[in-house]
């Protein structure tokens, strides 16, 4: 027996077997997020489908805000110019449907409630029922009956997880929210995520931003009851922190803030979390506000979508998810979608959708 070439073989096992452990078990990964597409959306949400499609992503976030209900978008009233407000309510959703999400075909869709999902005549119940085919996905669906084998309810609020990463869909479409059943709800879902060892990080989705951030005129700050339960969300997502990373999405101011938690406030209550603000789906879009300088990376007036991309597991543990933002510009605006809302609604989109 030649021991030599014993001990040589099984150093090279163990030194093949050390690699396989470090090394990453499987590629980096792709998702998009974005949110905010009334106005205009239907023409920008295929060009941001058609970019998801582009960058291989394993799915699409939308945030919240499909379509104006206050009045006429732009881009529905360029299709039905002589409509009526009644006629354009019964079909505002369904165009919100065949225009931006249909665009992604079979790619998993992920859709959150905005805040003009709620506005009167709409309804919460109305959204649910409108977009079942979405917040019942089979995803969504799936994970909702490992947490509970007899919860058959259809939410506005829900989780799903995907190699390593939980994903928690927040609905803060109206004052009352976060009210305390979606409060308890969450705390479940994140004492659990603490105590699986297969979840490495955690993202959380909403549309308005949490309080105390760089743009407090247009989120959580407004009225007092959602500023409290605002800060509740954020200490349990701190608690959370303390053993896995945390990154915050939200929409509903319509521009694109990078480090928005990197306030005063927070560095002095308990830590800065990742956060994003990306409504830059097609609404009308806002100046920055004037924090804006304190961000880590801030752009206005423009459309577009976060970039997600995720390190396989053991490549970056500690910050697994890099975020970027994308543009999409007028020349992105597929051909099909010219031709249907013409060469002028189209500029008049990208030029005059804004306020200053």
């Amino acid at each position: 027996m030649n021991i030599g070439r014993c001990v040589t073989v099984v150093v090279l096992v163990a030194v093949l077997s050390t690699a396989a452990r470090a090394a990453p078990q499987s590629a980096p990964w792709t998702f998009v997020v974005s949110g905010d597409s009334r106005n205009c959306g239907d023409v920008v949400m295929p060009a941001i489908a058609a970019a998801t499609r582009a960058n291989h992503a394993r799915f699409y976030w939308h945030l919240g805000d499909l379509r104006f209900i206050r009045d006429f978008d732009q881009d529905y009233r360029q299709l039905h110019p002589n409509t009526t407000i009644a006629e354009y309510l019964a079909g505002a959703w369904s165009d919100a449907q065949q225009n931006q999400l249909e665009p992604f075909g079979d790619l998993p869709l992920f859709l959150g409630i905005g805040n003009h999902e709620v506005i009167p005549p709409k309804t919460r119940e109305e959204f649910i029922v409108a977009f079942a085919d979405w917040l019942d996905s089979p995803a969504i669906r799936e994970q909702r009956l490992r947490d509970d084998p007899h919860d058959h309810r259809v939410r506005t609020y829900y989780h799903w997880s995907m190699e390593g990463i939980d994903f928690v869909n927040l609905d803060n479409a109206s004052p009352e929210q976060f009210d305390a059943p979606q409060l308890q709800w969450l705390q479940t879902v994140l004492d659990r995520d603490r105590l699986d060892g297969r979840i490495r990080a955690v993202v959380i989705g909403m549309h308005e931003a949490l309080p105390d951030s760089l743009a407090p005129a247009h989120s959580m700050d407004i009225e007092l009851i959602e500023k409290t339960t605002g800060r509740l969300v954020y200490a349990q997502l701190l608690e959370l922190r303390a053993s896995k990373p945390v990154y915050v999405l939200a929409s509903h101011s319509h521009f694109v803030m990078e480090g928005i938690f990197d306030t005063p406030y927070w560095r002095e209550h308990g830590g800065v979390l990742p956060g994003w603000i990306v409504g830059s789906a097609g609404a009308v879009r806002y100046p920055l506000p004037p924090g804006a300088h304190q961000a880590h990376f801030a752009r206005s007036h423009v459309y577009g979508y976060l970039l997600a991309t995720v390190q396989p597991r053991g490549a970056s543990d500690r910050d697994p998810i890099g975020l970027e933002f994308r543009e999409v510009s007028e020349a992105a605006v597929p051909g099909a979608v010219l031709e249907r809302f013409g060469t002028t609604l189209v500029r008049q989109c990208y030029d005059q959708n804004a306020q200053y």
